[in-house]
């Protein structure tokens, strides 16, 4: 397990569990199962008691976390018949961004998401999961798609905010992200996105400006990341806690503003303790979520759409 800063405590008291039980393995006969289970217990009371009560940068910090499941790990467990489609048809494929034709419950869909990489050459082959402008026309192309043929579109979020690199703002990267955005609000079909880790900047909105918003539990979704901020407001990258408080950038204050719709439930300690549960509660907000959308026709999720983000902010500032 890796442990986060402030699960430092609790990684001591899992270490000992499993040092006494290391030892019984190599000293036949000796019994420390009583001694280890107590420890097991006060492990998991210590757990929930340090998850009750998360600040908004140690969420970002699990929403960071390296073992949490990543899109790869919900294409692969949620959807049958994944057919990956790439590129953009201008430029090149963005690894950052996969995305294609798959079925959910036997239901045609078209799935979109971004991919950190789970070791250092996925990583560095999927840019940490920060998209370039290629990313982005690649998802609006697949979106507009979707659109042609009448198959919902889900979008799985997971990135610090799009590249900023030199390259990719000389291929219009900013115009990329509003294109994407704009085809969010034109696709005449139901459109789902879940925040699955970080949901950084316009590199996320131009995934999530659905139909319907749901984030997991300790995800995050601001406008910048909390370094970033206060690098900006305090001239010190240091006051990212602050910061984290100032943005409002947790599920439950984003559900309060009605900016987002649901909040996915996470086992305690994280999605990292336990991915399959996870991955099965995204599975069933998925399954509600194009349940509640099923039969709308395209004007109306247009319009609901549209009327949707026109409206946010005046309703979470009178809740």
């Amino acid at each position: 397990m890796n442990y986060l800063e402030f699960e430092k405590p609790l990684a001591e008291i899992e270490g000992k569990a499993e040092e006494l039980r290391a030892m019984a393995r190599t000293n036949e006969g000796m019994d420390v199962e009583k001694e280890a289970s107590a420890l097991d217990r006060k492990a998991e009371a210590m757990l929930t008691e340090i998850y009750k009560g998360l600040t908004p940068w140690q969420k970002c910090q699990v929403a960071r976390h390296p073992e949490r499941p990543h899109c790869i790990d919900y294409v692969d467990a949620l959807f049958t018949e994944f057919t990956s489609l790439a590129g953009d048809r201008n430029f090149a494929d963005d690894l950052a961004v996969i995305g294609g034709l798959a079925r959910f419950d036997d239901q045609p869909v078209m799935v979109i998401g971004q991919e950190k990489g789970n070791d250092t050459k996925s990583r560095i082959e999927r840019n940490f999961g920060m998209a370039r402008p290629e990313g982005y026309r690649k998802a609006a192309r697949l979106m507009d798609l979707a659109h042609r043929f009448g198959i919902p579109v889900i979008t799985l979020v997971d990135t610090t905010g799009a590249y900023p690199g030199k390259g990719a703002e000389e291929r219009g990267q900013s115009e990329a992200i509003a294109r994407s955005t704009m085809k969010c609000l034109e696709v005449g079909v139901p459109l789902i996105s879940i925040i699955i880790g970080e949901g950084g900047s316009g590199g996320a909105v131009a995934l999530a400006t659905a139909n319907r918003v749901a984030m997991l539990e300790h995800s995050v979704y601001s406008v910048i990341s909390p370094e970033g901020c206060a690098s900006i407001l305090w001239k010190d990258a240091g006051k990212m806690r602050e910061a984290a408080e100032a943005l409002r950038l947790t599920a439950q204050d984003l559900l309060k503003l009605a900016v987002i719709d649901r909040v996915i439930p996470e086992p305690v300690g994280g999605a990292q303790r336990d991915r399959e549960a996870t991955i099965a509660a995204v599975g069933e907000a998925i399954r509600a979520m194009l349940k509640d959308l099923s039969g709308k026709k395209p004007d109306a999720l247009i319009k609901d759409r549209r009327k949707k983000y026109l409206d946010m902010g005046s309703k979470g500032l009178a809740a």
